[in-house]
């Protein structure tokens, strides 16, 4: 079975650092995603020596003053950031037991195998990471499907990570439109890359939305994204590496929701009454005599009328019906029909 069954809008909680290294807050998150009705719970798979170098300085200093973890180190914001490896197989456990899939974004290749000794049905790949070739083939040749952020990726780098999943293997890959700052603006988000993204690259799409709130993700449907990915918390206010670009529950409740009232709209080309508008045709306008007429009378100018509701001769016919005769009386408010004069 694939992971993804369907082509229904399907939304993926990314817990990524928001447990703040505490188990208990972690299972809590999942029991809160999966009440939020997502389809899947997401991971990050790394340690801080796995990804960066114990460095404090240089190019590993977070020195940028717009960046929400300015002031620190790469290796310590991992080092607050990562999930214990030893807490993965019962967050695992947990999101089986209530119903939604797991699975992570392995950052290395000890990663990967650590991952498919918990039967990971799934990998993620960061956008940091789409021109890591080596990697991805190691995650590719698991054969598993792949989800793909395309933060700051050209249409080469895309086409080249295509080619190195498939010849290693992975036929099923799902590209997500990203944009790689946190939070992100609407501004820079671009979703009309995502039909063009489908189109040239023959992939499932989808959107991994670092923007605040869900109108973003939400707008990203009607695009033909079919995939949403966004970082999850139990409250904000409690802080945690991601917590200020996170949802909490209220909002991930009302994303899974309303996107599949938004897919249900979509619908397909269609003209003419739909199946609610069966009844509804009888209030368009149609003719109707305005005074009661004996049988021969001349139908004058004023004796009909275009009104509501629809179930007399359609208005085009008002002026060959004018000038005729009735052909019996008929009552005020009596439907114009062909047999009545």
């Amino acid at each position: 079975m694939s992971f993804i069954e369907n082509d229904e809008p399907f939304i993926i909680a990314e817990m990524s650092g928001n447990h703040n290294q505490s188990i208990e807050k972690a299972l809590r998150i999942v029991e809160l995603a999966a009440q939020s009705g997502v389809n899947a719970l997401k991971l990050q798979t790394y340690t801080a020596d796995t990804i960066t170098l114990d460095v404090d300085d240089g190019d590993f200093f977070i020195a940028d003053k717009s960046s929400l973890w300015h002031g620190t180190s790469l290796h310590k914001l991992y080092s607050r950031a990562y999930t214990p490896w030893e807490w993965h197989k019962e967050i695992f456990r947990k999101a089986a037991e209530l119903g939604i899939k797991c699975f992570s974004t392995p950052f290395d290749p000890s990663a990967v195998e650590f991952l498919e000794s918990l039967d990971c049905p799934c990998y993620k790949v960061a956008s940091f990471e789409n021109t890591d070739l080596p990697l991805i083939r190691v995650i590719a040749s698991t054969g598993k499907p792949m989800i793909v952020s395309t933060g700051m990726a050209t249409i080469s780098d895309i086409d080249r990570l295509l080619n190195a999943a498939s010849s290693a293997g992975c036929s099923d890959v799902t590209l997500l439109k990203c944009t790689s700052s946190y939070p992100a603006s609407p501004a820079d988000s671009n979703l009309l890359t995502i039909p063009h993204m489908k189109e040239t690259f023959g992939t499932r799409v989808g959107i991994s939305d670092h923007t605040l709130g869900i109108s973003v993700a939400l707008a990203s449907i009607s695009l033909g994204g079919r995939v949403i990915e966004k970082h999850f918390t139990d409250s904000r206010a409690a802080g945690g590496v991601d917590s200020a670009f996170s949802i909490e529950p209220d909002e991930m409740t009302t994303l899974v929701k309303e996107s599949k009232n938004i897919y249900m709209a979509l619908g397909s080309v269609r003209y003419g009454p739909s199946n609610g508008e069966k009844d509804a045709v009888h209030f368009r306008r149609s003719l109707y005599f305005t005074r009661d007429m004996k049988e021969g009378e001349t139908i004058g100018t004023d004796d009909v009328r275009s009104i509501r509701p629809g179930f007399g001769l359609s208005t085009e016919f008002i002026d060959i019906v004018r000038g005729r005769k009735v052909t019996r009386d008929v009552k005020k408010g009596t439907a114009v029909g062909w047999d009545l004069i």
